[in-house]
């Protein structure tokens, strides 16, 4: 089993957090910042908080690793082919930039936290939560890769081919496993929370707020696969992006190491804000680097996005700016399971030429801005020169 780190909301707080594209104006983006170095913040901002936040998340890819090896060994002494659905889960997790334990590691250290070790499983349950997600919108989405790699649903699949079993045998087997290691991951990340060495009502609360996390982010997938019967005009993009991926990327990891810190109910509500308003910045990137990102530097396909016609900010506004002519292609192109790449740089051109690819960096621009100010003004100087600077990179980034 390979180890963790090898490379590596509540509608009143979410009110007014990002604006929606008003169509009538240029609010075109202007230059994105420069890269830091995993996620790490550089420069004057790289003090004793950043040094203390490596420190936690060290603390909780260990955590992690005893976790998913514990599971394993008792998984095993079940069934072997347990014990393999648990390798292969454990294979799916963390290699990226942890950047959700770094989060409620930043928010606890950064209010006053001291005791990394006892807060360091509820970070690592903020990795596995990522997990657990990311494994069952696979499944929602018929994808078995990610990142360039296969995922959990995707190993299982080469798993079976290497014996010989494929068809409606397969198919039924890599659901199973998908479905089933999804939710080990899910219960793992609660046990983690569960389990931490802290005082119990501390526990109690990071439990209640794990719960708000998964509970907002399935209304959230709720609505981004409902909005596959709708038209691409009348979706709101950006209430799913708050529900569907900030509540437990950004605000859900913030705002709970905020409550470990013994912070006030007006700073854990700032928190929430920053990261709503962060991660719909970080969606919204997403979905651009989907169409017109450098599959190199991202692992993922340029084309998949348009075949499936998935509802983004982007496609919503290309529809409302382009001319006739540019919704006749989008008509032709957007959700054609056959499309190529010539179909797709045509996509990309009534994106670009419409001016809908600026205003969504606009409006991802103006997300980034207003999470930059939230921690300017309610956060102490040191944690808000680390949050901006996580801010600039997530706005910035290219993969």
């Amino acid at each position: 089993m390979a180890d963790v780190g090898r490379s590596g909301s509540s509608g009143s707080a979410r009110a007014g957090v990002v604006e929606r594209a008003d169509t009538s104006a240029d609010t075109s983006a202007g230059a994105r910042a420069g890269r830091l170095d995993g996620l790490t913040p550089a420069g004057s901002v790289r003090d004793r908080l950043a040094t203390e936040v490596e420190l936690g998340v060290q603390a909780s890819v260990r955590a992690l690793n005893d976790h998913l090896r514990a599971g394993r060994a008792a998984a095993e002494a079940m069934a072997p082919a347990y014990g393999a659905l648990w390798a292969t889960l454990a294979d799916q997790v963390g290699g990226g930039k942890l950047l959700r334990p770094r989060l409620m590691l930043a928010a606890y250290l950064g209010l006053g936290g001291t005791d990394i070790d006892g807060v360091a499983p509820i970070a690592a349950a903020q990795e596995l939560l990522h997990t657990a997600m990311v494994v069952h919108d696979d499944v929602l989405d018929h994808d078995e890769m990610r990142r360039g790699r296969p995922n959990l649903a995707g190993a299982r699949r080469a798993e079976l081919a290497a014996v010989g079993v494929v068809g409606k045998a397969a198919e039924d087997q890599v659901l199973a496993a998908a479905l089933l290691g999804g939710d080990l991951a899910l219960t793992g990340a609660f046990d983690l929370v569960a389990r931490a060495p802290i005082a119990p009502e501390l526990r109690l609360g990071a439990v209640g707020l794990l719960v708000r996390s998964v509970t907002t982010t399935v209304g959230g997938e709720l609505l981004d696969i409902a909005a596959e019967l709708t038209g691409p005009t009348r979706v709101d993009a950006i209430l799913i992006a708050e529900l569907k991926t900030a509540a437990y990327t950004c605000s859900g990891p913030l705002v709970i190491g905020g409550l470990l810190a013994g912070a006030d109910d007006a700073t854990r509500a700032q928190l929430e804000r920053l990261g709503t308003a962060l991660g719909v910045a970080f969606q919204l990137v997403d979905d651009e680097l989907g169409v017109f990102g450098d599959p190199e530097q991202t692992g993922k396909s340029v084309l998949s996005d348009i075949r499936e016609g998935k509802r983004t900010e982007l496609l919503r506004l290309s529809y409302l700016l382009a001319d006739a002519a540019g919704r006749a292609v989008l008509d032709r192109h957007v959700g054609d399971p056959d499309l190529d790449e010539d179909d797709a740089a045509r996509v990309r051109a009534v994106m670009a030429d419409s001016g809908a690819l600026d205003r969504t960096r606009g409006i991802a621009a103006g997300a980034a801005r207003t999470a930059r100010q939230t921690a300017r003004l309610h956060l102490p100087a040191p944690l808000a020169d680390y949050l901006c600077a996580l801010v600039d990179e997530l706005a910035g980034r290219d993969a």
